[in-house]
């Protein structure tokens, strides 16, 4: 049919084609025309009829609540300052020309606000009476309020003059507002009336447009939405995966040309889904056998945590089957890892410790796990890859250098304290003098020995948190006394190496809650770590900040800088960069296991960019009130 109907002659359709396509124009102009008709004659009459209910709405604010405002005024002015003379009478006449001298202007205020605004029949004199009487008003007030003048005259003043002069202004204010009120009242009949006779004729125009409407609509149905709604659900056929539907071609018109479009589509779809099927199989099979050659557990998550793809190691081992959830002997730890997975995108390298232990055939066995989020174009989460790497026999190696590492230091420590004690005998010279060349050898042997057993007791520290066998005993302590505890031993080191040290604790730093005999090693390990790489004339900055729910410390030096390529390590045990003073590699692998064991994390931050931007340590301990 898609060749037919491209085949067809121009010479023959391209005159009715463009007779038709007038045609339904037509068809939409008369349609859409008449409405748009509808519409500006319904938009003009409620326009006119909103403006007249404006217009009346206007009256009344302009004209007369203005005017009831200036009233109010007035008499609550008039009644402060008769409330001062009043004052006055009974001994106090301060507070009463305080409040003779506010409330005056106030008055005048009122009254020439109304002078202004006469709108009513009647108005006129009655504000000018308010303004010749309160013209004699302010004299005799100021006699009531004089303090020279005798008490008996000052009420004569009020009683006789000041009292009725007040209440006949009082009385002819009233008049106004009433007049004004009454004219308010008036108004608003008039404006609920054109309203009502507006909601009147908006309602019969409405009618008369709903009828209009539905005329227009039932004409557009028959000559243009049926054809399209029949072609719609041939569209909805093909979207269910129905190719082999022909829609009948009913007219020449663009509606008829876009159902022979659509057959030709169709057809051209039925193609593609033939080349598609076998495309989509091979790949599957490719993909398949790809993982499926993998020595690690693969498999591939859904959004919704449901396996997707899982090869041979997967499937034996752990139990992913594609098509099934998390099986429930994982449900402790794979759906939070999943989930964390989607949240940042990807999981933390992290050491042999975030191993999961899992027996298959009897025999115990450690993955480690890798996941990363799969994205989609829109970045809407598509679904989570998740590979397992069997590390039983490294795990195990790391446990046999472990435990070596705890026997020999175990091993050497009482031969090295005897060889420390001899040497100290010697050199305090109980068993004969020394030549100064002796003294200088034993002297020497005497610092290394020290540094082999500071070597045996760090490995010592890191074998003991490795194994859980270090116990910490947690309370409240200010971070001040870490700091303190940590620089008490080196402040003179910096001093004597001449590097500027400076320390700055936050006020609204709170306690936090650690060991206070473990947690200050951390920070003097890494104050130690700064003094042996930073340069005499250099600084060294002790930083300690609240974040949140832990308590920030930062060591931030100007040394030489860390590259980037030993950042990622240089917390390990023995690591140590190129080039760089310093003792065994031991100092920054305790400190990590101290803030781990206290629940928290610690980083480093360096450019590296040659011209001394230095070191960047922070670490981070949980607070007293958020634990």
């Amino acid at each position: 049919m898609a060749t037919a109907a491209a085949g067809l002659p121009r010479r023959e359709t391209d005159a009715p084609s463009r007779s038709l396509m007038r045609s339904l124009r037509g068809k939409l102009v008369l349609g859409f025309g008449g409405l748009l008709a509808l519409l500006i004659a319904v938009g003009l009459h409620g326009t006119y009829w909103i403006s007249r209910l404006g217009g009346s709405v206007n009256v009344i604010l302009r004209e007369n609540y203005d005017s009831v405002v200036a009233c109010q005024q007035m008499k609550e002015a008039l009644e402060r300052m008769d409330s001062g003379a009043l004052f006055a009478l009974a001994g106090d006449p301060r507070r009463g020309r305080e409040l003779a001298a506010v409330n005056a202007p106030r008055f005048v205020a009122g009254l020439d606000a109304e002078l202004r605004n006469i709108t009513l029949p009647g108005e006129g004199p009655a504000a000018f009476r308010i303004r010749d009487l309160y013209a004699g008003y302010p004299p005799v007030l100021a006699e009531v309020l004089d303090p020279a003048r005798p008490l008996d005259a000052r009420r004569v003043a009020y009683f006789g003059k000041l009292l009725p002069l007040f209440q006949e202004i009082k009385e002819a204010a009233d008049r106004v507002q009433q007049m004004n009120q009454d004219s308010m009242v008036l108004a608003n009949a008039r404006a609920r009336a054109l309203a009502a006779r507006a909601s009147r004729r908006m309602m019969a125009l409405l009618v008369l447009g709903a009828a209009l409407s539905v005329g227009f609509v039932l004409f557009l149905s028959r000559a243009i939405l049926l054809p399209l709604s029949r072609l719609t659900q041939s569209v909805r056929e093909v979207e269910r995966g129905n190719l082999d539907l022909v829609v009948p071609v009913a007219s020449r018109d663009e509606i008829g040309e876009l159902a022979a479009a659509f057959n030709a589509m169709a057809g051209r779809l039925r193609e593609l889904r033939r080349s598609n099927r076998a495309r989509l199989l091979r790949a599957q099979q490719t993909s398949q056998l790809a993982i499926d050659s993998l020595p690690d557990a693969v498999a591939v998550f859904s959004p919704d945590l449901r396996v997707e793809l899982a090869n041979r190691t997967a499937v034996s081992t752990l139990g992913l089957r594609p098509g099934e959830p998390v099986p429930p002997r994982h449900a402790d730890w794979l759906p939070q890892l999943l989930e964390e997975t989607a949240r940042s995108g990807t999981l933390p390298d992290r050491g042999y410790e975030a191993a999961r232990q899992i027996f298959h055939d009897g025999q115990e066995r450690f993955y480690l796990p890798h996941a990363v989020a799969v994205r989609g174009a829109d970045d809407q989460l598509v679904g989570i890859t998740l590979i397992l790497s069997d590390i039983t026999n490294l795990r195990r190696i790391d446990e046999m250098k472990s435990g070596l590492l705890s026997t020999v230091s175990h091993e050497l420590r009482t031969p090295l304290t005897s060889l420390q004690m001899a040497l100290h005998v010697l050199l305090d010279e109980r068993l004969g003098s020394l030549t100064p060349r002796q003294t200088e050898l034993l002297v020497a042997a005497r610092d290394d020995a020290e540094r082999l057993r500071n070597i045996l007791v760090n490995l010592l520290e890191i074998a003991r948190y490795e194994s859980g066998g270090q116990q910490l005993h947690f309370e409240p302590v200010p971070p001040r006394d870490l700091v303190e505890l940590s620089l008490a031993a080196l402040r003179s080191a910096f001093a004597d190496h001449g590097i500027e040290l400076s320390v700055a604790i936050a006020p609204e730093a709170p306690k936090v809650m650690a060991d206070p005999v473990r947690a200050p090693l951390v920070l003097g390990n890494l104050l130690q770590n700064a003094l042996q790489h930073t340069p005499a004339g250099g600084t060294v900055a002790v930083e300690v900040a609240p974040e949140g729910k832990v308590v920030r410390f930062s060591v931030a030096d100007s040394g030489p800088g860390i590259p980037k390529e030993y950042q990622g390590r240089i917390f390990e045990r023995f690591s140590q960069v190129p080039g760089s003073p310093g003792g065994a590699g031991l100092g920054l692998a305790i400190a990590r296991e101290i803030v781990q064991a206290h629940g928290g994390t610690i980083g480093v931050e360096s450019q590296d960019d040659g011209h001394g931007s230095g070191a960047t340590f922070r670490f981070t301990l949980p607070a007293a009130s958020a634990a």
